[in-house]
């Protein structure tokens, strides 16, 4: 048992390290505060906020009183007593020790509330005062549902409909308070959505942690389904966390606001309330730890499902080449068979979950029966004491019930905590910790140096290449070759710095001055004027630049099939293989890169229009790397690498190397 609860207890812990990790940077920098001066000044806001609403409800008494003094103590006589007996003990003075006390902190950090920080305290200050605001009128509608009833019973038809009228005054006047507090609650939900997804997006973009963290290779990275996180994930957790910390709020207002109520009726039935809570609680909690879990597992099953989809209608026109439609049903039928499988499960967990939470429901609805009847039928209070009693026990219910009325919400919350402070953690330590010691980028460098490299494959312990030593300078023309296999675009990787060779060291150009263009060229989501600039901003270049460069590449056509560049299509659907290659050698022109890494690039084209393409970068005097099985390129090329195997490889000029060897 002490065991089980150390587990429980230091699990409760890691989960809240990771929510603060998640929610705080919003609100304070991680750097600049600590997790209890967090929460501290959560509960340095609502002192300020509950200070506010006592002063301006005091005030409004006051004003009250001086027009309508009988009307008020007749109508209002419990909202009247209970302002006069906080401000005659000593919780008046509690109550302005903590606003002041508030105020000071917020005061004292309003270095960390830079940076538009302080706006999202505000939002949510307006949100918790509406929150005061509704809880107060249900504490006040108390007093008028025992009034209600006692003139009910009394039969008192004049000072019925007056407290009736009273009693509709309060829904007209929560209605809008209570709309406004959704508003502003959705609104602060998507500033917070928008800021940590731009947050996460920085980070996973930064130094290639999109390429590093490859979510096909899980196991290595554990980090599944990245789109996922940054989109659905992040969604939901900045939506359930501000429905739980607004929720929590909420619980302990009405906690606090109805305690003294049902205390001053019945000191029996709190003290019940309270052990009964506490036993339900714990066994609810306890039995729903399974459910976390569970929802997790239903997240990334629900994601790899979706995946799947989005991979078949990525690849259409491949799979119908191939009439490869029942492998594909097959694939996605397993995918869909883990949600089910899993779901079949969560079923199981959540009926239990809820047979049990249902079951402490209704078990509390006897409790308000069973210990006021003695002191009603004993005449101590009269029916109108007793139905205050009952409203005052169900807010107080409801609000110690917090965590067991929200146990299936709250499992996948903690879920969804898991799997996006996970993701989070793996970004910032790629995007912040890479070493990139032994790839050395400067703006100085006009050559590609690499000294003594040893390259290894992801995994594996055998060499790709052993000991290389090359040299490229900018008017250097470099052809690699050697059998399928070999590692020639593994080497082009090094180059470009998407790899790290385990020995040895790397020098090339600053980015934007080395450009890669692979076999089957990235077409980006975006228009044609898009897509010939990429990864340059569109507005660098005119139109008549644009049309100039596609009439270089062989591509004139598209200024009759596309005269507004502005025009989007699904370009690698409706462009062939070869008009992607000549896009991609005239997005390489436009941004006219010093080095130029080509693996394959013209392989879809004819050999007159590469012969032609090849004949632009010479012209350029730019410093080429090709890969490529030709013996049409060695023409445009000053040195051969060949890459034997096993880690060999050697570096002759074009005139010693035999053409047909490959």
């Amino acid at each position: 048992m002490t065991t089980t609860f150390r587990e429980a207890k230091k699990g409760l812990r890691s989960q809240l390290e990771k929510l603060r990790r998640l929610a705080q940077p919003f609100f304070l920098p991680l750097d600049q505060a600590n997790g209890w001066q967090f929460i501290g000044l959560l509960l340095a806001l609502l002192f300020c906020v509950g200070g506010i609403v006592l002063l301006a409800l005091t005030g409004l008494v006051e004003l009250f009183e001086g027009f309508q003094p009988v009307l008020t103590e007749k109508y209002f006589g419990g909202v009247v007593g209970t302002i006069e007996k906080i401000w005659s003990t000593n919780w008046g003075v509690v109550a302005l020790g903590l606003f002041f006390l508030g105020a000071a902190s917020f005061f004292g950090m309003r270095q960390q509330l830079r940076n538009r920080r302080w706006i999202h305290w505000s939002f949510l200050g307006v949100i918790v005062l509406m929150l005061l605001a509704v809880n107060g009128i249900n504490a006040g509608i108390g007093f008028i549902a025992r009034d209600l009833t006692n003139a009910l019973v009394a039969k008192q038809e004049d000072g019925f409909y007056r407290i009736l009228g009273i009693y509709a005054c309060c829904f007209v006047v929560a209605l809008p308070i209570r709309v406004s507090q959704i508003f502003f609650t959705l609104k602060l939900g998507l500033i917070w959505r928008e800021w940590l997804s731009r947050t996460l997006i920085s980070d996973y973009m930064s130094n290639r942690a999109y390429y590093i963290l490859n979510p096909n290779d899980e196991l290595e990275t554990d980090v599944d389904n990245p789109d996922q996180r940054i989109t659905d994930d992040t969604r939901a957790f900045t939506g359930q966390s501000l429905q739980f910390t607004l929720g929590i709020f909420d619980a302990l207002l009405t906690f606090s606001l109805n305690i003294i109520i049902l205390w001053s009726i019945s000191r029996t039935l709190t003290l019940s309330l309270f052990g009964y809570a506490a036993f339900a609680t714990s066994v609810l909690v306890i039995s729903g730890r399974n459910l976390v879990r569970i929802d997790f597992d239903q997240l990334r099953y629900e994601a790899d499902f979706r995946y799947g989809l989005v991979h078949v209608r990525d690849n259409a026109e491949s799979i119908a080449f191939y009439s490869g439609e029942e492998p594909e049903i097959s694939e996605t039928k397993r995918r869909l068979n883990e949600v089910v499988r899993n779901f079949n499960l969560l079923i199981i967990w959540r009926v239990i979950i809820d047979v049990m939470r249902r079951s402490i429901g209704y078990a509390g609805n006897f409790f308000p029966y069973l210990v006021m009847a003695v002191p009603y039928f004993a005449g101590e209070i009269d029916y109108g004491g007793f139905i205050q009693a009952n409203f005052a026990f169900s807010m107080v219910e409801g609000s110690l019930f917090f965590v067991v009325n929200q146990i299936e919400e709250l499992a996948k919350f903690t879920a969804g905590i898991s799997r996006l402070e996970g993701f989070q953690s793996k970004v910032e330590q790629v995007s912040s910790n890479r070493n990139l010691n032994q790839i050395q980028e400067s703006s100085d460098s006009k050559s590609i140096l690499v000294s003594n490299a040893e390259l290894y494959s992801p995994g594996s312990n055998k060499p790709i290449i052993s000991s290389l030593n090359l040299s490229i300078n900018e008017t250097d023309r470099l052809l690699v070759v050697g059998p399928s296999g070999c590692g020639k675009t593994s080497l082009l990787r090094m180059i470009s710095g998407l790899w790290k060779p385990k020995e040895g060291v790397i020098e090339r150009p600053k980015i934007g001055e080395l450009l890669f263009i692979p076999q089957k060229p990235y077409m980006i989501l975006g228009s044609l004027r898009e897509q010939l600039c990429y990864p340059t901003q569109e507005d660098r270049f005119s139109d008549e630049q644009l049309r100039s460069v596609l009439d270089e590449v062989n591509l004139g056509e598209f200024i009759e099939r596309y005269p507004d560049f502005d025009v989007k299509q699904d370009w690698p659907r409706i462009l062939s293989l070869g008009e992607q290659q000549r896009l991609a050698f005239g997005r390489l022109l436009l941004n006219a890169p010093r080095f130029v890494v080509l693996d394959e690039a013209t392989s879809a084209l004819d050999v007159k229009t590469e012969k032609h393409l090849y004949n632009l970068l010479k012209e350029r005097d730019l410093a080429v790397i090709s890969v490529g099985h030709r013996p049409t390129l060695i023409e445009f090329h000053d040195s051969v690498l060949e890459l034997v195997g096993d880690g060999n490889w050697r570096l002759m000029p074009t005139s010693g190397y035999q053409v047909d060897r490959y």
